[in-house]
């Protein structure tokens, strides 16, 4: 009996590891975004992490004749990155992306972390 309830413990914990590392660690999708970078900040209390929006112009709205703007929020897990994003805002950037199937605290807020910049560019 107890060999048993060991052996249910021990598939309980391993289910819990993999159903934890595809939540959390599993890249579900890859892609660049562009846009003008609206701000970067470095934010939190027990785990400071690097949190920026992006301001993606030109989508059509639903109502003719109108321009609706598109923001796109991300994380930076990478410290050269995020040193490299703190003096850019107000620019046009390209960033590309991981898409992640859930945000951990110690990653950033977002389920989008950029691991790089494409390109950047003043906005005018």
């Amino acid at each position: 009996m107890r060999r048993f309830l060991l052996l249910i413990a021990l598939a309980v914990i391993v289910i819990l590891a993999a159903f934890f590392g595809y939540k959390y660690y599993f890249v579900f999708g890859r892609g660049v975004k562009a846009g003008e970078l609206n701000y970067f900040v470095q934010k939190g209390y027990i785990f400071k992490t690097y949190e920026g929006r992006l301001i993606q112009t030109g989508y059509r709205s639903k109502q003719p004749g109108a321009l609706q703007s598109n923001e796109f929020q991300f994380s930076v897990a990478d410290e050269r990155i995020a040193q490299q994003l703190m003096t850019s805002s107000g620019k046009f950037v390209e960033l590309h992306y991981k898409e992640y199937l859930g945000a951990i605290p110690w990653r950033g807020y977002s389920n989008f972390i950029v691991d790089s910049v494409i390109s950047m560019k003043d906005a005018n």
